[in-house]
């Protein structure tokens, strides 16, 4: 078998041979599946995905499920989301495992027979998948009860929007539910089925979103001198923008500033009053975080003034950068060694630029967040894109590992 590595790139994953070798990597043998009913559960989700505090059927759905299986189950925190709990023994000790299960506003053009059946809606990030492969371990958990002290299952909604994770939390979710750790996890389709990928400390960015709104004054295109034109400045404010990261920010710092719309009038002459442009800005570090504000802000607002306009600034903070704790994380990690072996445990070289809601859990618990693989091929579609379908001969491996993790953790 020819030697691979990992490398991550912004946002995304990928599988690599090493330097020097020639051909492609060889992927991870197929796992046969040997758990159709998580399967099917899976598949069940997704033909009825639901966008972000909106997933009433699916909440309905996985809270019957767990009842079944003997949990106690709550309901009701971040309008949709619901905790599991199940206690065994006699220990104080107590784990949480989380699970997302909204969908995106995606239309879905896997083909599959199991496809969306909601137009417009799709599981594209594979939380069905999450919120399966956590059921099946729910089940077995429950079974065995082979631990000691309190499992409490997270179920969370929104995570692609509203920021679940944080609207459970401020529903009392670990004032209510003690948890003294928890842990997370997402399938990703870049790396070999069956991969664990582990980091400590940043793994993923804080997320951040601007609306910059420069106001001009309009007039007929052959006559711009008797204008104010935000075309203009709102171009001269893109590329001074482009000088945040490069100028402001130390290299060795990561940081990104993205503006993905620009949007200014609507015939070829006729001078707007107003041009508007949309920025997506991600970091690592907090005093980063503020630093590209402070300078986003100066930026659009000089440049603008320099044109004789002003602006509009509508600056939202998101989601925390993913911090993972150290003890924890490797915990996990050399679990997964054990559970899978050495060569199908990695460390991450460096974070990704994308973010997730479940920063909010490590805000207020330690825990460590991981990612596992689910390709198929090399080439498979990425999260969030149509053609993505989790793949779901990872679900033996989700689930075992789920199981094994909560029952080591709370040893009998």
């Amino acid at each position: 078998m020819q030697e691979s590595v990992l490398t991550i790139s912004i946002g995304h994953l990928h599988w690599l041979p090493y330097p020097g070798k020639t051909g492609k990597s060889v992927m991870t043998v197929h796992i046969p599946n040997d758990m159709p009913d998580v399967v099917a559960m899976r598949r069940y989700l997704h033909q009825h995905p639901e966008l972000g505090l909106s997933e009433i059927h699916t909440s309905d759905f996985v809270a019957k499920k767990l009842a079944e299986m003997g949990y106690t189950v709550t309901r009701g925190l971040a309008k949709t989301g619901l905790v599991a709990t199940l206690r065994n023994g006699s220990s104080a000790k107590s784990i949480g495992i989380r699970a997302d299960f909204d969908a995106l506003p995606i239309h879905e053009e896997t083909g599959a027979d199991y496809a969306s059946k909601t137009a417009g809606l799709m599981h594209a990030c594979g939380h069905d998948g999450h919120t399966a492969m956590l059921l099946g371990a729910a089940n077995i958990l429950a079974e065995r009860r082979n631990f000691d002290g309190t499992i409490h299952l997270i179920f969370q909604p929104a995570e692609e929007n509203f920021g679940g994770a944080r609207l459970m939390i401020e529903d009392g979710l670990f004032d209510r539910f003690p948890c003294d750790a928890v842990f997370g996890l997402h399938n990703e389709p870049s790396i070999p089925l069956g991969h664990f990928v582990f980091g400590a400390g940043p793994v993923m960015a804080a997320v951040d979103e601007c609306r910059i709104t420069v106001i001009g004054r309009g007039g007929h295109g052959a006559e711009p001198q008797a204008t104010a034109d935000p075309v203009v400045a709102g171009a001269s404010i893109v590329m001074a923008l482009q000088t945040v990261v490069s100028r402001n920010i130390h290299p060795l710092d990561s940081a990104v500033v993205t503006i993905g719309a620009f949007h200014a009038g609507a015939a070829s002459n006729v001078i707007p009053e107003r041009a508007e442009m949309l920025l997506t800005i991600r970091s690592l570090d907090p005093a980063v975080r503020d630093t590209l504000e402070t300078r986003i802000r100066a930026i659009a607002e000089c440049q603008a003034q320099s044109y004789g306009m002003t602006v509009e600034i509508e600056y939202e903070r998101g989601y925390p950068a993913t911090v993972n704790h150290a003890r924890e994380t490797a915990y996990a990690r050399a679990l997964a060694c054990r559970f899978a072996g050495d060569d199908k445990v990695h460390d991450m070289p460096r974070p990704t630029m994308g973010s997730e809601d479940f920063a909010y859990m490590l805000e207020k618990r330690p825990g460590t967040y991981f990612f596992l693989g689910t390709a198929r091929t090399e080439n498979d579609p990425p999260l969030h894109h149509p053609r993505y379908d989790f793949n779901d001969d990872v679900i033996p491996t989700g689930v075992a590992f789920w199981v094994e993790l909560a029952e080591d953790f709370l040893k009998a």
